[in-house]
């Protein structure tokens, strides 16, 4: 290569260096130089906010205030010292249900506590006492002594009508950040999730709506602001919302709860029989489904509807009784679907049982008791 030819190929490359760097420094010096005449932006006119903006803003003010923040601490034992206190154990949410200052929330959520504090939205804490609780849908209840500024009961609603792809909005304390709402739709009905008290949970509502820990005894509201379910529980393989959140649902809500305020524990509807799924499970491999009759209490509802129970004959032999096939409308094939059929009522209802007896089916009108 010649000196002349590398001597230009040098220049053009210097002189396009130079325009790049002039290029990219002009806004720095231009704002230097212009920086004492710099204005803030104007603001651009926003105009209504959107119809569906207004409703999720006007359904959070309304419920935000009838939603708790509740902190729990559980009781430890120095083992050096045997001295016991309480520890921080957690947190959750809730919301209130009545004037009397009944909270409803979770029951994991106050399980282990040896004490609970709700915090109202307006700041204010008070200690709470148990009412009472209920495993085996995930629910208890607390009570705050509030005095002047109550907070109003949420309003409620009802879940049987629910629909997938309604709109739904959580309200709650996620990892502590209170009072947070979040929006999603019903994804499906009647899930199942295990439960402490040893059964089931069915009914459930799933939704898409972003449930952490700290959501746990929230409200689910619907569009119209009413409470639908209360959350409480997510599947996720990392603990976060993973788009998949369940929610008792509100109809389960309000049989449980009155019972809990009334008598501190929750007693189901009962036919006043016994049975065992065992039994019912190897019938079952035979095609016998339902619940057989193994015994009735005498002074029970199934005593007075006539049902007959199954029985020993003095050789020994089993006289098979009255089979449980039907409730209400529900199909029965074994213990579990009896004993949630018999959720859906309270004691006093009159349901129809569907029966099999000596090949027969046969339909009794039976009023049903309760389980205390």
């Amino acid at each position: 290569m010649n000196a002349p030819f590398f001597t230009r190929v040098v220049s053009v490359t210097a002189a396009a260096l130079l325009v790049v760097a002039a290029w990219q420094s002009f806004p720095l010096l231009s704002g230097i130089l212009l920086g004492r005449f710099a204005e803030p932006r104007s603001v651009a006119p926003r105009g209504d906010l959107a119809a569906s903006e207004q409703s999720s803003i006007a359904i959070f003010e309304t419920a935000r205030d009838s939603v708790v923040f509740i902190t729990t601490a559980e009781r430890v034992v120095d083992p050096w010292t045997r001295n016991a206190y309480d520890v921080p154990s957690g947190s959750g949410s809730g919301f209130v249900w009545d004037e009397l200052g009944h909270v409803v929330t979770n029951n994991h959520v106050i399980a282990a506590a040896s004490r609970a504090i709700v915090r109202l939205a307006d700041g204010r804490a008070f200690p709470a006492r148990l009412v009472g609780r209920a495993p085996e849908h995930d629910l208890a209840v607390l009570h705050i002594g509030v005095g002047a500024g109550r907070p109003a009961p949420i309003s409620v609603g009802t879940s049987r009508d629910l629909r997938v792809g309604q709109n739904v909005f959580a309200i709650g304390n996620p990892f502590g950040l209170d009072w947070t709402m979040t929006t999603g739709i019903v994804s499906a009905l009647n899930r199942e999730l295990p439960s402490d008290g040893g059964r089931p949970i069915r009914g459930l509502i799933q939704t898409d709506a972003a449930i952490n820990p700290g959501n746990s005894g929230g409200p689910l509201l619907e569009s119209a602001g009413r409470l639908i379910g209360v959350n409480t529980a997510i599947y996720s393989p990392s603990g976060g919302s993973a788009g998949i959140g369940f929610a008792v649902p509100v109809d389960t809500v309000n049989r449980v709860v009155p019972q809990l305020i009334a008598h501190g524990r929750y007693a189901p509807p009962s036919l006043g029989i016994r049975f065992d799924p065992r039994v019912d499970a190897a019938l079952a491999g035979n095609g016998a489904a339902g619940v057989l009759v193994l015994g009735i209490d005498p002074k029970g509802p199934a005593a007075q509807a006539g049902l007959i129970p199954s029985r020993l004959t003095s050789d020994g032999r089993i006289v098979v009784g009255d089979r449980i096939v039907g409730l209400g409308d529900t199909k029965i094939d074994d213990a579990s679907d009896l004993i949630a059929a018999l959720e859906r009522y309270i004691p006093g209802n009159t349901v129809d049982l569907l029966i099999t007896r000596g090949g027969q089916q046969l339909r009794v009108a039976i009023a049903l008791g309760s389980s205390s």
